[in-house]
């Protein structure tokens, strides 16, 4: 692969696919990708499939849909980092050949040793160079080896970190690591050095759990740039990992689950988890929801906080929520269909969906808001719907149905009208009416408002429902 560097933005997002899309990843994506947008740049995905024995394609399938549903498009196809082993392996031999890198034939036994004797000393644990001098003649013929790189020994690398700001490490702290195995297999350290460079990449956006890493593959790109020029520092910006509620690092109990967990379970739009996720950890001023053409106008890496995010389930739902009533009806209706089944009506749905989405945070509630509307005969009630039908209530119901039969104005102003008169007659509050006549109606206690879920059932299948009950027998305890 050329390198495509040229003086526009190029980011990439570069998950290992031995898991699914979690939540700090996805949030990485989104930054990257905002930002390549926002400078009208390049935004680009590679899958970091080295790891064999724990990359899946069931993975790699998880997390490119969900970037997908997250909405979040690439300029050029997926590059798979397995199937450049060639070319990092090129790289590994040009340091090599001009003295940046040195075979290294310390036996396990010997570095065991090595890191006992640090142990004892109580030294930080690190290759101690012990081939880097050597010629590699010394070495008995047929010896495994592997290849390290020749670190800087003196000074200091400096990196200026546009979310970190100036962050410094000691070169004495870093080691000779190794870039090729003894079985000629390139490591991490190597490939996303090589990768990156070679996909033109400019700024390197990832969480600040690799600002470690930065310190170990600097020395790669400057010495690459010193044999063959053309490989200038990337621009780093490592944002702060997502926390949970208590400030320990996010873990499942906090809600790090994959994207799809968000989505399935959970109910959750894909633009309130983008917006919640672009508010984790940046801001503009007080601004809660941002639209995504919005977001790509004012999204900037002055505007990423250095401290971690804490993950927050009540607002994420509350952000959704919003969503939800900004939703196309039609979409939404075609979403809660699915999760209500085969039973479902859409067009019934679309119809009812100004009333069921003005209260609900997910696309769970609204299944169940909308349940009602396909329940079959005889409902089956909840203990606490059965506890309002008594015997005084069914013969109230009774009355209700009477007064419904003579209806001819089925809309929600004329039966609110109807049953507020009833109750005056009757000297009731209209709870004592409308609560009996909820139950009887969805089977529950909750629902959307009493007089929507007649018109919404319409006057044959909502009479139908209030016979049932009116005419039960309070002996039967149905």
């Amino acid at each position: 692969m050329a390198s495509a560097r040229d003086n526009g933005v190029v980011t990439r997002f570069a998950p290992s696919p031995t898991g699914f899309l979690h939540i700090g990843g996805a949030r990485t994506a989104l930054f990257n990708w905002l930002f390549a947008r926002h400078h009208g740049g390049k935004a680009l995905l590679r899958i970091e499939d080295t790891d064999r024995a724990r990359s899946t394609q069931e993975a790699i399938d998880a997390i490119i849909d969900g970037l997908d549903w997250l909405g979040l498009d690439w300029d050029d196809t997926p590059v798979f980092q397995s199937e450049r082993g060639s070319r990092h392996v090129e790289v590994a031999e040009m340091l090599l050949e001009h003295g940046h890198a040195y075979r290294c034939y310390a036996t396990q036994e010997e570095l065991e040793e090595m890191r006992a004797a640090q142990r004892a000393a109580k030294q930080p644990l690190r290759y101690d160079g012990r081939w880097r001098h050597r010629d590699p003649s010394e070495a008995p013929a047929g010896t495994p080896f592997v290849v390290r790189l020749k670190t800087p020994e003196t000074g200091e690398t400096v990196i200026e970190d546009a979310v970190q700001g100036r962050v410094s490490v000691q070169n004495s702290e870093l080691d000779d690591y190794i870039i090729l195995r003894s079985d000629g297999t390139p490591t991490y350290m190597l490939a996303a050095v090589v990768d990156d460079h070679d996909m033109g990449c400019t700024h390197i956006i990832r969480g600040d759990d690799h600002l470690n890493n930065a310190f170990r593959q600097l020395p790669i790109i400057r010495a690459m740039n010193a044999i063959e020029g053309g490989w200038p520092d990337p621009v780093y910006a490592h944002i702060p990992l997502i926390h949970g509620a208590d400030g320990a690092k996010l873990s499942k109990r906090h809600g790090a689950l994959g994207v799809e967990a968000y989505r399935d379970d959970m109910g959750i739009l894909p633009e309130a988890l983008s917006n919640y996720l672009l508010r984790l950890g940046w801001g503009y001023g007080d601004r809660e929801t941002i639209s995504r053409e919005e977001a790509i106008d004012l999204f900037d890496l002055a505007g990423v906080g250095k401290s971690p995010s804490r993950f927050d389930m009540a607002k994420l739902h509350h952000i959704n929520g919003h969503y939800i009533r900004e939703a196309d009806d039609a979409r939404l209706a075609s979403l809660v269909a699915r999760r209500i089944g085969p039973a479902a009506d859409v067009a019934l749905l679309e119809q009812a969906m100004p009333v069921l989405k003005s209260r609900a945070r997910d696309l769970i509630e609204l299944a169940e808001g909308a349940a009602f509307l396909f329940l079959q005969r005889p409902l089956q009630l909840t203990d606490k719907a059965q506890g309002l039908l008594d015997a005084q209530a069914r013969e109230r119901l009774a009355l209700v149905s009477a007064r419904f039969h003579q209806e001819n104005d089925w809309t929600s102003d004329a039966l609110e009208a109807s049953l507020k008169a009833m109750a005056g007659e009757m000297g009731l509050g209209l709870g004592k009416l409308a609560q009996p006549l909820r139950a009887a109606l969805t089977g529950q206690t909750t629902s959307p408002g009493i007089f929507d879920v007649l018109v919404l059932l319409g006057r044959d299948e909502s009479l139908a429902r209030i016979d049932a009950q009116a005419c039960v027998s309070s002996e039967t305890g149905n």
